[in-house]
């Protein structure tokens, strides 16, 4: 049986949740974020915002700078899965 290689290693996979991303400024820059529906999230994630997680079945939202920092190839490597609360609490 072949090793899967690293999530960290893979190709980013596309967000599949139907809206459109939006643009925020933010003190740190440009982002780019889209909300995810409660019944298209069913994965956990831990929120940057608080360090919690996100779990299944919880609306929230996914943000990714508008370019990719030093040592990405791709801005959408990396996004994160915020609580909405959190992320407008963000400055």
């Amino acid at each position: 049986m072949a090793k899967r290689p690293s999530k960290h290693l893979r190709e980013p996979r596309p967000l599949s949740m139907g809206g459109f991303a939006r643009l925020e400024g933010k003190a740190d820059g440009d982002w780019m974020v889209q909300t995810m529906p409660a019944d298209s999230a069913t994965k956990t994630y831990t929120c940057p915002g608080c360090g919690q997680p996100v779990v299944p079945g919880t609306a929230h939202l996914v943000a990714w700078p508008r370019e990719a920092g030093i040592g990405s190839t791709s801005a959408v490597e990396e996004r994160r899965h915020w609580h909405t609360s959190c992320w407008q609490r963000r400055r």
